[in-house]
């Protein structure tokens, strides 16, 4: 759990994030087998486990770039499964940071940061720079603004993924494996980004292999397996006493 300052006390708020009975199937392939979950407002919640087991598709169901087969996602107490829902309206309160940077190549790193803000948020030329400013600055990129994604590192890409989602304004951050294809010593700078928003209490869904990450962030460490959630708790009481003889198994290779 996070050291900086206590754990805000959600007791009787909606989650931010509520998964219910959700089902995800392929055809004949069940990916996701009935899965509750939650995160709460201000929450760091860190998922685990071996590749296939659901992780990812259980995230992208959480503002629906995948379709629940059945089962209910509510962001803010709103069911985005709902086909009354104004999904646009839900999406933007969600960011999202991908694996690959999702970068468009074309554009230099400021107008990858104002292209959504003047669509979608309708934002003036003069604002949507000024809130870019900002978040380049956070991710330590303030003097690469007019540099093209291709004369970046990977790591450098990635914070400026991250910027982009946080130029949206945001009230919660999904990363889906976010240091999963950068080089290791680029992992570093982006977990150090993603740390300052668990500090400044930015809500976060993180699928991740990043085990030192998790412990010293996390609020809650969910561990999934064949499109289950099989153990979840404290993240430094599941990596050190998991109870799971699966969860004991995985983290024997992992750690």
């Amino acid at each position: 759990m996070r050291s900086d300052g206590p754990h805000l006390d959600t007791s009787g708020a909606v989650p931010a994030i509520e998964v219910r009975d959700l089902h995800k199937r392929y055809g004949s392939n069940e990916v996701l087998k009935g899965i509750d979950f939650h995160v709460d407002a201000g929450q760091v919640v860190c998922v685990i486990g071996p590749s296939g087991s659901g992780k990812s598709t259980l995230l992208r169901c959480v503002n629906r770039l995948e379709e629940p087969t059945s089962g209910e996602v509510l962001i803010e107490g709103v069911d985005i499964c709902d086909p009354e829902v104004d999904l646009d309206a839900v999406r933007s309160r969600i960011g999202m940071v991908f694996q690959q940077f999702n970068l468009f190549p074309h554009l230099d790193v400021l107008k990858n940061l104002t292209l959504a803000q003047r669509s979608v948020r309708g934002r003036s030329k003069a604002e949507a720079v000024e809130v870019a400013r900002r978040n380049l600055a956070k991710v330590g990129l303030a003097d690469r603004e007019s540099a093209y994604p291709a004369h970046l590192s990977g790591g450098q890409q990635q914070r400026v993924a991250i910027a982009r989602a946080l130029s949206m304004e945001p009230d919660m951050m999904l990363f889906d494996e976010p240091t999963s294809a950068l080089d290791p010593e680029l992992v570093g700078d982006v977990l150090a980004v993603m740390k300052d928003l668990a500090s400044d209490g930015m809500t976060m869904m993180v699928v991740t292999h990043e085990m030192g990450f998790a412990r010293e962030v996390g609020d809650k460490l969910v561990f999934m397996d064949g499109g289950v959630v099989v153990e979840e708790g404290v993240p430094s009481e599941v990596l050190s006493s998991p109870t799971h003889e699966r969860t004991q198994a995985f983290l024997s290779k992992v750690l």
